[in-house]
């Protein structure tokens, strides 16, 4: 009972932010520009990210105590918008972004947040905390745990990303978003996990993103932007260390979109591209990103949103039945199947 309040109000808000946007933000000019993608269709307002993080910000003070983490996940996210809501108005260079991400993680690690150990699928744990660098500020000493923070910045931001790439298709990010803070949610009130606070915030922001997905979904009346896409991706990224460090439970939620944005790096760098720069778009003809690819090959946008939700559905529940290891394994079958989906992909695309 003690979740319905937080989730209840997480929905309604963002409905009625929502619903007041569709009025006012194309009174202000704050609408998408469709002729730079060469799409045919009316300007829809754009962008929503400033909406989510406001209503989380309402949320986390009414619910949450005004702790060291929860401020600078909120700092971090306001930055993490703020320039991301600028990007998208007047297009930033990829690098103002990637160090604003970095940044972002930086901030996050210096509040405590972080991921010490990783399970061993074989037994054990690897630590990431044997290497610690002391820092004096006057009266105040904090440790830096090295190897731990730069696991953790490299997970952030890499988790940012493939949410902003995978926003290709209106009310994809939004509805892996539903999945993937519903698993955590019910990972955080298993016995196994007993994480109550963890619960309330994985549920406000599955219900913030079910409220989005409403308006998203296709044919959209509202668009995430850069910054919903990456606000959403900070907050599964730090619920994923705050669950108990359940990185390879979000890993499999995510799966096939981490390994298509880490499929997309490896291209980009073997084309001698750097790996933070886009434009393969070009009206699909050069499409690289899966979802692109799937709309290349016939697939219909409601279809290719379907095929994406029921295998991250598929996944995520594997991830609450199975152990450390079944995770394990579960990857591999997850890495051979988009490998799998990927040939096939090119061999229609050629044909």
């Amino acid at each position: 009972m003690q979740y319905i309040l937080p989730g209840l109000s997480a929905f309604a808000l963002t409905t009625l932010c929502i619903l007041i946007a569709l009025k006012v933000f194309p009174k202000i000019g704050l609408m998408d520009r469709p002729e730079k993608y060469g799409l045919k269709r009316k300007p829809i307002p754009y962008p929503g990210g400033i909406l989510l993080y406001l209503v989380f910000l309402a949320l986390a003070l009414i619910f949450f105590g005004p702790t060291l983490k929860l401020i600078g996940l909120l700092i971090g996210g306001a930055l993490l918008v703020g320039i991301s809501f600028i990007d998208d108005r007047v297009e930033l260079p990829a690098w103002i972004r990637l160090l604003t991400q970095i940044a972002v993680g930086v901030i996050i690690v210096a509040v405590g947040i972080g991921i010490e150990t990783i399970t061993n699928p074989f037994g054990g744990y690897i630590p990431l905390n044997q290497i610690e660098l002391t820092i004096s500020w006057g009266p105040y000493v904090s440790t830096l745990m090295i190897f731990s923070a730069l696991f953790t910045i490299a997970w952030i931001v890499l988790i940012v990303n493939t949410m902003n790439w995978l926003d290709g298709i209106p009310g994809l990010v939004s509805g892996i978003t539903v999945l993937g803070s519903l698993t955590l949610f019910f990972l955080s009130i298993s016995e196994l996990v007993s994480q109550p606070e963890i619960a309330i915030m994985a549920i406000i922001v599955a219900m913030m993103a079910l409220a989005f997905w409403v308006f998203d979904f296709f044919p959209p009346k509202i668009l995430l932007g850069d910054s919903g896409a990456m606000f959403f991706g900070l907050l599964l990224a730090v619920l994923a260390i705050f669950s108990g460090g359940k990185i390879a439970t979000t890993f499999l939620i995510l799966g096939f979109a981490i390994l298509d944005a880490l499929y997309v790096i490896i291209r980009r760098i073997f084309n001698k591209r750097a790996p933070w720069k886009g434009g393969e778009w070009d009206k699909y003809r050069k499409a690289v990103h899966l979802h692109h690819r799937l709309l290349q090959s016939g697939f219909s946008e409601r279809q290719v949103l379907i095929l994406i939700y029921v295998l991250s559905a598929i996944f995520g529940i594997t991830a609450l039945l199975v152990g450390t290891r079944g995770k394990f394994w579960a990857i591999v079958i997850l890495a051979l199947a988009s490998i799998v989906l990927g040939m096939i992909l090119r061999a229609k695309r050629k044909r």
